[in-house]
């Protein structure tokens, strides 16, 4: 199993497909975009399957989510997908996208195994989608996010982040757009992960900032703690229920405690937190011949070695020299 030192399991894998994507918003990276890996130094489609079916099947890995960048923009997406979903034990196979080209795709995803998926939406308004994103795709979203419910990725989670100023006003609309449509929003505090360095916790809309949004227009009674397990969200039921909505408080209601993530960037490294300083890298051995034991030993001996907390409110805390983008969410 991939135990670390505080007895922490991780059998959530969050794979990194690239670092490349087609929006440019403002808490991720500037409007210029960023220098991309070249492709030489990117896992190939077999490379990251490998390295999945060491996960699932030596390591105890029982959930793979498929991130970016944006990883539609991946073209071996649905053949990864479903090589994925035939490994045995099956494991959930799930996708974290912005949405641009989930229309199109979304059948094939679901053909090919897909679970469930996550689309990241800020905002009801296309100019402010324009504003944050720098580019003008708030239809394409919108298409995507229909998409996905109609194949049966039910629920479609959503996933918004708040900013000061910017969009927070949009906090209740937000909500009754999913509730009227089937989706599950959760929120997301904006976390210290822009290229440019820019994050402050005075700009922050913080979880209780939002709770205290949505109370004016709802009613927010707690779900079954007992049921979150070491799941990110805290959920609450609106309205006395069934429809939730989540509020994840990476930054004031941290969740480091339970946390069973770890991740494998688009190059080949593991990183044990989105808030890591130091990687384990994954590829170079795979590439130069090392078999499935050894590289399921380096992978052990990384998670060991995790941290008790990503330490955000340490007055020593240092924001990771990649973005969010060259992680994976």
């Amino acid at each position: 199993m991939l135990r670390d030192s505080f007895g922490r399991v991780a059998t959530d894998l969050r794979v990194s497909l690239t670092d490349k994507c087609n929006l440019r918003c403002t808490y991720c990276m500037p409007p210029e975009g960023l220098d991309w890996l070249p492709n030489a130094q990117l896992l190939t489609a077999d490379e990251i399957v490998r390295l999945v079916t060491i996960g699932v099947e030596q390591l105890g890995v029982t959930e793979v989510r498929y991130t970016g960048g944006e990883p539609l923009l991946r073209r071996e997406l649905p053949d990864i997908v479903g090589r994925t979903a035939a490994l045995s034990p099956k494991p959930q196979v799930s996708l974290t996208t912005n949405g641009i080209g989930l229309a199109r795709l979304a059948g094939t995803l679901v053909e090919a195994g897909l679970d469930r998926v996550n689309v990241s939406l800020d905002t009801l308004d296309r100019d402010t989608f324009k504003r944050l994103a720098h580019r003008d795709r708030f239809e394409d979203v919108i298409a995507g996010l229909s998409a996905a419910h109609d194949v049966g990725l039910r629920p479609v989670k959503v996933n918004t982040v708040l900013m000061r100023d910017v969009n927070d006003h949009e906090a209740v609309p937000l909500l009754r757009y999913c509730l009227d449509r089937g989706y599950e929003l959760r929120f997301i505090e904006q976390m210290p992960l822009d290229a440019q360095h820019g994050w402050s916790r005075e700009g922050m809309v913080t979880a209780d900032e939002i709770l205290a949004l949505l109370s004016v227009s709802f009613d927010l009674t707690p779900d079954d703690l007992e049921e979150r397990g070491s799941a990110p969200a805290e959920r609450f039921l609106v309205d006395g229920g069934p429809a939730r909505v989540g509020v994840i408080g990476s930054v004031t209601r941290p969740f480091c405690g339970a946390c069973d993530r770890v991740r494998l960037t688009a190059d080949g490294q593991i990183r044990n937190c989105l808030f890591a300083t130091e990687e384990s890298d994954l590829k170079t051995p795979l590439r130069d011949g090392a078999s499935d034991e050894e590289l399921a030993a380096r992978w052990v001996a990384a998670v060991s070695r995790k941290r008790a907390g990503h330490g955000i409110d340490d007055p020593s805390f240092l924001q990771p020299s990649r973005p969010m983008s060259a992680i994976g969410g």
